[in-house]
Order: structure tokens, then C-alpha cells, then sequence
């Protein structure tokens, strides 16, 4: 069978993670589920380095010892893992027993065959980074050049390590292997070693939070040697127990964000090289996700770092994972901002894949009965189908190269494929003629059956939308993630016959009050429906109207006639009316909830002697009624008898 292993960074535990932490595990978490749903005999890693001088100092700060300082903020990261729904199969803490055992015994390995020597070490330190820096490195004469905080200068008696018996060997690794992705960090890499590389400080005598030196008790075994060996000491290597790292190392990606690859493709296969043992397959550095217009790295002092459990209360875990995972091409430097966020689920989720599953279940129950219909072999052109196996192909490709946007993108295709679908096959036409019968019944199992397959290629990225999916669909929700990937993602696997179970939307459209002052005001959405919380109780402060005054209002019959979408507008449908003898245009806001097709011959009621106005250009002439439930679906007010002719006034 075939193995895969997955590791992200062990993340420091000085304060509370953000979203550009969740990011980071949100991929590993997407590429260990991808694999497990190949499966593939797949482990991913993650956890905490919880030793240093930072924390040592945080924790006297807050009045706590280093271990009650860390046992709260681990919590809390589990907590979030546990609400972005990361299927980690463990969790490595470097305070844990079985991880020091493993430590000592690297350190006692490398000091015993010459590797690691006792020197003095006299420098730069920066505390945040745990990292030494020679003077010439340095930013605007004494600032770390990676965080940009201030060095320390010290001084004292440590352990080195011989880096650099190491770096000739490990530049042929590099420059001959994909070793490092993306390129760029290869490049990167590349360039600092042959720069030279100096050995390495790997004890510490005047920070006491760690892991003692097993061969001198004064000093503590310091990051290096201490949070790298991780990947292995979580596998069980070094001890009795040591299946799992027979089975499973070298690691298949150790995924890392960009500022910790040179440790992870330096400092760390050198040591393993040291220790006789096989490198990891790959380290991929991915960019970072930057906070707002001016793409600032988030940072707590900044005041800028967005808290994942805000955004999933607000939003939904599947939107936060989406946006995560489709906004920012892997590897590169991405940007959050609550716009952005909102556009990518409005427009992805809610227009695109929400309102393909909307219409497709909604024609089938018209058109079919409610249930999945027999393709006609002779009408069945094929186009969704031979779109579905190329996407899945392209799919799979990115996912193995570890481009997680780009399979998105791919399946996306597929979705907008779909959805341009309809408007040319335009099954409500397809209805009214009974010699295309079995056209329409092609079309409506190739729109049911690109969305089962689009369902099973999200199972590693969406938590709960899958099911829905299938569930509307009249399948098993529980099979979208077990029945084999090969007979899952193959076209033609959703039975005719099939009763569908048409639901509620996928991704309610995200209305925000800065989304509809650049949307034609107040206006528009008084035009569209009724107000998205309608009170149960009078609100205070809404004016009490005379009977007089409600007799003003004009509320007559009407029929839609035609439909149509309003060009670069997501929300609105233009709609022309028949009103007694009279043709009527009004434009409203309801495409999230109403294809144009499904609204052809509904009779409702119209608001007919409000002022004409001018919304996106087009004169609307009127107001629809509706109604809108707290789940934020939306209804119509419709009549169902015929004996309610157009133009009759409603009282």
C-alpha cells in the first residue's frame, strides 16, 4: 500500500495562533485527507516547541512556570484544530518524555562520533528567532534580519555542531533533486550555502527551559537539535518501539512557511545525514498570508492578526477553510482582507456551486418528478461528462505537484461549465417539447452528476459541504468520503431513479452593510424583498401608519413572463411582467435564491404604483413581495390557482 507522511512546522507556543498559522495546517490537513481518500496508508504530524528563552521569559512575565505557560496555549491550539476540523493523527509536544529521551540520544550520538564539540560562542542573538547572526548580517547595524526586533550580544561556553563537514555533500542533494519547492526557496538555498556555512551552536548554558545536554547537565540542548528532530522523534524512532518510523519515514513533505526553510532544508537534513538516516522527500516553503490592502505581515504588536474562531463563527468552517485554500496560490505570498473573503465565498460558493446545486435539484423536481432522470444516449452530448475526467485530471495533477489553489481552479471549471450549461440547453424550453424529451433528460442527469463527482473532489477540502451535496442529491452522505476513490470520482456512478432531497442553500449569500451602500442603497434591497430579519415584534423607532396610508399602496396580481440576469451584478434578475393588459419591467435581488428559468409563469404579487428608479442603469418599475425565514432563505409570495387573473387588486 502505498504510504504518505506529512508534517507541519511544530508551531512556538509564546501566544494565541492566528490565520496565517491556520493556514499553514489547513493545507497539511487538505493533503492528508486527499491522500487518505486515494488511500493511500497516510500520518500527519503536528505540534508544539515549547522550549527557549522566550518563553522562559513570557511565562516570568505572566507570573506562571514555563510548563503551566505553555499546558494553557497548547489547549488553545488544539481547540483550534479542533474547530478547523485538522485530522492530525499526532500531536508532538518537545516537553514530552518520549520526545527528550529521543533528544538526548541524538545529542549523545553526535558528541560520541566527533559531530558535536565543545567551544565558546561570542555574538548576536535574537531571542524571538532563536537564532545567531555574525554582525555583517545584520539590519541597520543591530536588528535581526529576519524579524527585524533587536539582537542581544552574548557570550558564553557551548556545544557546535558541524555544519559545515556536511555542506558539500548536501548542495549536490539540492541542485540535483527537487529537494526544495518552490524553486524560488531552492534558489534561495542554494545561494546561502555556498556562501559558506559556519558550524552550529546546538547547546545553550544560560537558558534553563530545555531539554539538558545529557553530558553536561549546565547546558540545555538548544532549538536545533531539539525541535527539528521531531519528525522522527514522534515516529518512534531511536526507541524500542519504532514501527511507525519504519513504516512511514522519510517524510513524504515537511510543509513550512518560507522563513523556516533554511533550518528545514539546511540545518536539519545535515543532522539526519550525521545520523546516517534518509532525508525527507521534499520540504515545500509556502508564502505567507499578509493582513490588508498594505499586505503586512500579521503580528500581535501590529494589532493586525485575524482570530480563526472569529471568522468561523461569523462566516462557517467551510467557507474559512475555502478561502484559506482558493485565494492564495501555494508557495506564493497571499493577502487576507474581509473584501476579498466575502467576494471569494459570495461569488464561488453561494452564486457559483450554491446556486448550480439551487437549480439543478430545483428542474429536476419539476421537470423529472423529483427524481434523477435516464440519460438519452442518442441526445446525450457529452460535454459536462468529458469535462468532469479532464478536470479531475488536472485536479489530481495539482494536488500531487501540492498546488492546492490550482485544483480548486480546476474543478471551478467544471462548476462554471455547468452553470453556463443550463442557460444554453435551457431546460424549461426543452420541457414545453415533447420531442425533446429525452434531451432534457440528458441535461438534467449530466447537471446532477457533475455535482455528485465535484462533492467527492472537495472531501479534502470542505468539512460538511460534501454531504450536503450528496445529500440533496438523494445519496448517502457518509459514502462521499468512503466508497473508493476510482469508483467515486468515475462518471456515471448517480443512479436514474434516484429521489432527490432538495434543501437549503449551500453558502447563504454574506450581505454586509459597506456590500449594499456600493449596491444601489436602500433602494435595491427594498426593491429585491422583504429585510433579511423581518422582527417577530413591532421595532421600536418604525412609525405607526394610518389605514389610510396602507390603502395608498397598490398590490395587483402579476405574472413573470421573462427572466434574465443583470450583467455584473450577482444579486439582481430583471423580470418582465404581465399586469392585466399592461407589460411591466422591475429589476430584484433574488438570484441567489431563483434561476431565471424556475420563475417563468409564477403569478405574484406586485407592488405596482411605486415610482419608477433606475437600478444598475435599468428602469424598474415596481416591488415583488417576499418573505425571508432566519435561516435567510427566501420565498416568493406566489398564487397557485388561475382564478386569480393578472391585474386583479389585492386586498
Amino acid at each position: 500500500m502505498t504510504k504518505f507522511y506529512i508534517t507541519t512546522p511544530i508551531y512556538y507556543p509564546s501566544s494565541k495562533l492566528h490565520i496565517g498559522h491556520s493556514y499553514t495546517t489547513v493545507a497539511a490537513d487538505a493533503l492528508a485527507r486527499y491522500h487518505r481518500r486515494l488511500g493511500h496508508e497516510t500520518y500527519f504530524l503536528t505540534g508544539t516547541d515549547e522550549h527557549g528563552q522566550k518563553i522562559e521569559r513570557a511565562a516570568i512575565a505572566e507570573g506562571k512556570t514555563p510548563i503551566q505557560f505553555v499546558d494553557e496555549i497548547v489547549a488553545g491550539i488544539k481547540e483550534l484544530w479542533s474547530a478547523l476540523h485538522i485530522s492530525y493523527d499526532d500531536f508532538i509536544r518537545t516537553t514530552e518524555p518520549r520526545h527528550k529521551r529521543v533528544v538526548q540520544k541524538i545529542f549523545r550520538q553526535l558528541y560520541d562520533q566527533g559531530d558535536i564539540y565543545k567551544s565558546s560562542y561570542e555574538g548576536w542573538y535574537c531571542t524571538p528567532c532563536e537564532t545567531f547572526w555574525i554582525e555583517g548580517k545584520l539590519k541597520e547595524g543591530n536588528l535581526c534580519p529576519d524579524c527585524g526586533r533587536p539582537v542581544e550580544w552574548t557570550k558564553e561556553e557551548s556545544y557546535f555542531f558541524r555544519l559545515s563537514k556536511y555542506a558539500d555533500r548536501l548542495l549536490q542533494h539540492i541542485e540535483e533533486t527537487d529537494f526544495i519547492q518552490p524553486a524560488s526557496r531552492k534558489n534561495e538555498m542554494v545561494s546561502f550555502i555556498k556562501q559558506g556555512l559556519e558550524d552550529l551552536c546546538v547547546s545553550r548554558s544560560t537558558v534553563r527551559w530545555g531539554i539538558p545536554v545529557p553530558i553536561d547537565e549546565r547546558q540545555t540542548i538548544y532549538v536545533w537539535i531539539d525541535a527539528l528532530s521531531n519528525y522522527i522523534t514522534a515516529l518512534g524512532w531511536g526507541t524500542e518501539n519504532d514501527e511507525l518510523y519504519r513504516k512511514f519515514w522519510p517524510a513524504d513533505v515537511h510543509l513550512v512557511g518560507k522563513e523556516i526553510v533554511r533550518f528545514h532544508t539546511i540545518i536539519w537534513p545535515c543532522i539526519l545525514m550525521a545520523l546516517g538516516l534518509p532525508l525527507p522527500k521534499k520540504v515545500f516553503g509556502h508564502g505567507w498570508l499578509l493582513f490588508g490592502t498594505q499586505a503586512e505581515k500579521m503580528s500581535k504588536s501590529k494589532g493586525n492578526v485575524v482570530d480563526p474562531f472569529v471568522l468561523i463563527e461569523k462566516y462557517g468552517l467551510d467557507a474559512v477553510r475555502y478561502y484559506l485554500l482558493r485565494e492564495v496560490p501555494f508557495g506564493s505570498d497571499g493577502t487576507y482582507t474581509e473584501d476579498a473573503f466575502i467576494l471569494r465565498t459570495n461569488t464561488d460558493l453561494a452564486n457559483d456551486l450554491g446556486n448550480l446545486l439551487s437549480r439543478t435539484t430545483q428542474m429536476i423536481n419539476k421537470f423529472a418528478g423529483g427524481q434523477v432522470p435516464e440519460p438519452d444516449p442518442a441526445t446525450d452530448d457529452r460535454v459536462l461528462a468529458a469535462l468532469a475526467e479532464q478536470v479531475v485530471r488536472e485536479y489530481q495533477e495539482a494536488m500531487d505537484r501540492l498546488e492546492l489553489s490550482t485544483a480548486l481552479a480546476a474543478l471551478w471549471k467544471l462548476v462554471d461549465r455547468a452553470n453556463k450549461y443550463i442557460d444554453e440547453q435551457a431546460p424549461w424550453a426543452l420541457a414545453r417539447d415533447a420531442a425533446k424529451a429525452g434531451q432534457l433528460r440528458s441535461v438534467l442527469y449530466s447537471l446532477a452528476e457533475s455535482l455528485r463527482i465535484l462533492a467527492v473532489a472537495l472531501t479534502p477540502f470542505l468539512i460538511h459541504t460534501p454531504e450536503r451535496i450528496w445529500e440533496q442529491l438523494g445519496l448517502d452522505p457518509a459514502q462521499v468520503r468512503t466508497l473508493p476513490w476510482e469508483e467515486a470520482i468515475a462518471w456515471g456512478g448517480l443512479q436514474p431513479g434516484t429521489t432527490i432531497r432538495r434543501g437549503n442553500p449551500l453558502f447563504p449569500r454574506i450581505e454586509t452593510a459597506k456590500e449594499e451602500t456600493r449596491m444601489e442603497p436602500v433602494t435595491e434591497k427594498a426593491q429585491s424583498a422583504a429585510p433579511a430579519a423581518p422582527a417577530a415584534e413591532p421595532v421600536e423607532g418604525v412609525a405607526q401608519i394610518e389605514y389610510d396610508d396602507f390603502a395608498k399602496v397598490d398590490l395587483r396580481v402579476a405574472e413573470i413572463i421573462e427572466a434574465e440576469r443583470v450583467p455584473k451584478a450577482d444579486r439582481l434578475l430583471r423580470l418582465q411582467l404581465s399586469v392585466g393588459g399592461e407589460r411591466r419591467q422591475i429589476v430584484s435581488g433574488i438570484a441567489q435564491y431563483y434561476a431565471p428559468e424556475e420563475l417563468i409563469g409564477k403569478r405574484i404579487i406586485l407592488v405596482s404604483n411605486l415610482k419608477p428608479k433606475k437600478l444598475r442603469g435599468i428602469e424598474s418599475h415596481g416591488m415583488l413581495l417576499a418573505a425571508t425565514a432566519e435561516d435567510g432563505s427566501l420565498s416568493l409570495v406566489t398564487l397557485d390557482k388561475p382564478n386569480f387573473p393578472t391585474g386583479m387588486r389585492v386586498k
